[in-house]
Parts: structure tokens; sequence; C-alpha cells
């Protein structure tokens, strides 16, 4: 996809998380393959390495985080970050691009920032820029944005067993059990974010989104009417460029020699992501569930991931023994290498939106254990929709655990789901090919950029 430059700068803002940080590198080197040149301006909290991407020029700003906050790594009130950074952000990225379009020889022709960000647009258009909006969700989930409210006040919560299995009649294929996870403790704190976010993004030159066509060909029509602006489904983004090079972790690469002495599709690889954490039962008995299953995993314990422990010390001798026989546990993994493995054949996820397409792509099907927010959603779509995945519906119990593993990975149930996964693997795969649905919308929204 490689363009000669066309002596347009587009400015990236990614939200410093993991999860955001990832696709708004690899939106930038789409961008860059169709000739634009990219500066990245982020804060100093998780801060991506330029020293890994040279074709870009990266700009810092300050973020008004204590360093206890920056060295704590603290992704267990990440709703409760993201708000203090959007306060502390504000003037010092108004600064910045004020500077960077006063001294940038090149025509910049528009910001693009994650939709999390609540001040963008309003500096954008005081400074008479286009804003481009990317949604590191589910086009279905942002689309829900302007009725989360309503559904929060509607009576469903709290939920009783006896409507737990009920369908969210106002945003399928939700259950009614699904929402206490989505709007947490302090539901109503979510309503000026969501109602802003909606405000912004109306306001906007476009929304591009990670996704397809294949994936929700109807919500992404819907996500046109709700916004009122043109909409770019360019994804899945790591088709085009890996994610390994914008990790905020060390990867752990003696896992791909452990996966190359493994038989094919022997392998549950373990994974919740970089936000998602659990507690000190729910570890072991995800450790026992492994364990008894007698299957191979490959299981990564992010340090930080257990509350009230720094990594797997809770786990005891014995059971340290049991899971060595059969698998291996590390820090980080480069995730897209571990999917595309031969020999991974289940992934147990978290289900964040980079996850299960990346799941997807590679064919491997889901045991899903989604934390909250819109894993939620994503979670029943792999369930429920696409059914190419196991929903643990919240039980992290070593019986129902070892029950998904053995499912997934001998069964004849398995086999099913791996037959559908594979159709739907195929279908996405089309999208990123040349004359696919996303290839032709990468092409319309570097038309659209040139154009503003």
């Amino acid at each position: 996809m490689e363009k000669k430059k066309n002596g347009v700068r587009v400015i990236l803002f990614p939200l410093p998380l993991q999860g955001c940080i990832n696709p708004m590198l690899q939106l930038a080197n789409i961008l860059h393959s169709q000739g634009f040149s990219i500066t990245v301006i982020h804060t100093r909290f998780n801060g991506p390495k330029a020293s890994n991407h040279p074709l870009f020029t990266f700009l810092e700003i300050p973020d008004g985080l204590s360093e206890s906050q920056i060295n704590d790594e603290p992704t267990s009130n990440v709703m409760s970050l993201l708000a203090q950074i959007n306060v502390n952000a504000e003037s010092p990225f108004r600064e910045c691009l004020q500077k960077l379009l006063l001294e940038e020889s090149e025509k910049v022709s528009c910001l693009v920032d994650d939709c999390g960000w609540l001040f963008t647009q309003s500096v954008a258009e005081s400074l008479n820029l286009p804003r481009l909006v990317l949604s590191t969700f589910k086009a279905t989930f942002l689309n829900a944005y302007p009725i989360l409210p309503r559904i929060r006040t509607k009576g469903y919560l709290p939920v009783s067993d006896s409507e737990a299995e009920d369908s969210v009649l106002e945003f399928p294929p939700l259950l009614k059990r699904d929402l206490p996870r989505i709007f947490g403790e302090d539901g109503e704190k979510l309503d000026p974010f969501l109602d802003t976010i909606v405000d912004t993004t109306m306001r906007s030159s476009g929304l591009i989104f990670m996704s397809c066509q294949e994936l929700e060909k109807d919500s992404l029509t819907l996500s046109n009417e709700i916004f009122k602006v043109p909409v770019f489904a360019i994804g899945p983004f790591h088709s085009y460029f890996s994610a390994s090079s914008s990790s905020l972790f060390r990867q752990d690469e003696t896992c791909i020699h452990w996966l190359d002495n493994q038989e094919d599709k022997s392998v549950i690889y373990v994974s919740l992501g970089s936000v998602v954490n659990i507690t000190e039962s729910e570890f072991l008995e995800i450790a026992w569930g492994l364990s008894n299953s007698k299957q191979p995993f490959l299981w990564v314990v992010r340090p930080g991931l257990v509350l009230g422990a720094e990594w797997i010390e809770l786990l005891t001798e014995e059971l340290v023994r049991s899971l060595e026989k059969k698998g291996k546990i590390v820090k980080w993994s480069p995730q897209q290498e571990v999917l595309a493995h031969r020999a991974v054949g289940g992934f147990l996820t978290h289900n964040g939106w980079n996850s299960t397409l990346e799941s997807i792509c590679e064919g491997v099907p889901m045991i899903c254990l989604p934390g909250g927010w819109d894993q939620m959603l994503n979670a029943r779509f792999v369930s429920d929709v696409w059914r190419v995945g196991i929903h643990l519906e919240g039980k992290i119990e070593r019986k129902e655990i070892e029950k998904a593993v053995r499912m997934l990975m001998v069964e004849s149930e398995g086999e099913k789901i791996r037959g559908r996964m594979n159709v739907l693997k195929d279908e996405v795969g089309r999208s990123v090919k040349d004359g696919g649905s996303s290839f032709r919308s990468i092409a319309a929204l570097t038309n659209h950029i040139l154009s503003l």
C-alpha cells in the first residue's frame, strides 16, 4: 500500500491506554502508507516509544499526573484516570497544537483522536482544524452511547435472578445480566461522559472504526444515521500493520519457542488484556481449571493483574508443579504472533475489541470472560451471534473453566465452533484485500482527508 508522499500532514492523539495506543499507531501506519506525514501528540503517561516508529514525529505533552500515579500504572480505575487526564491535558494540548500549526511547513489536514478525549473537538474548532474521531470500540457499542443513560434508568438494575437471562430489547444481543458489568457501581457518573462523546462526535468531520462491513454492516449504517458524519470502517487494522512495536509491556519471546514444540491446535492461550483485574480467588480458580483440563496452555499473567499481588506468588508449590507439566506462564506475549501460531487452538479472553478481532483474523475460537464495558457486548457477539466461542457467563470456577477448555479443544462441539470461526475468518480476510470493503474504505478515507 506504499504511496508517494502527498505533502499533507495528519496529527494523531491517542488515549494513553494500551488498547487505544495500538489502534492509533496502526492507523498512523495506514495513513502513512497513503502518503500522509504523521505527527503523534501523546501524554507523558504511557507515552509510546518514538524509536519504534522512526517515520513519525512524536510530541509529548504534560498530563498533570504525579510520579507515583505514573509509576504505579493505575489500571484498576480507568474511568477516574481518564477523567483526570482529560482535565489536565487540555491546555498543554491546545498549546502544542497551536505551535504545531504555526511552525509546520506542510499543510496540516486534520486531527485524528480517540473518542474518549472530551476536549479535542472544541480545541480543534477554535483553531479551524477538522477533527476525525477514532472509535476503538465496535460500532454497535458506540451506537449505544445515546441510549445507555436511558437503559440505566429504566429499572433494569439491580437485575433479579429471574430476569438475568432476559434480552435488553434496546441493545441486542446483550442480556440483562450483562448490564451491571457495563455500568459499574457509579453508572450515573457515565452520563455526562457519554453525552459529551455523542455531541463532539456529531460535530466532527468523520468517524473511523477498526471494523468492517462483514462484521457489522447494519451497525455501520446506523452510525452514519446517529452521528450524521461520514463513517469509515477500515479494520481490522492489524491486518495491515502489527501492534507489536507499540506494546507498552516487554514481550516474552520465549513463548514462541515453547509453542514450536507443541502439537497443532493443541494449546489454549489465556490473556485478560492490559487493564482487567481479577481477585486472588479468581486467579486460583483459573489456575486449577487450566491444570485440571490437562490441555497445554500459554497463560499471560500481567504484573498487577491479580489485586493485591505482584505476579504469581499466590500459587502454591503443588499448583506450580502441576501447571508446569502442561503449560507456560509469561508476563506478556506478542499476542498477534501467538494467535497466528499453528499450535494455538483456542483463546480464553477478556474480549477487548483488539483481542477479539485478532482472534477472528487468525481463526482461533474463543472462551469469553469479559471484564466490563464494551467487552460484554463483544462477548455476546462471539458466543450468541457469530457462535465462534463459549461464554463463561462470569463463572470463574475451576470446573467451569476445565469444562469450557475441554469442550473447545477436544470435544465435537469445539470442532463445530472452529468450523464457524474459519468461515468468519475468511469473510473478514476478504475485506482487507484489494477490492474488499475495508480496502475501499481506506481509499475513501484518504480522499476525504485530502478534501478537508
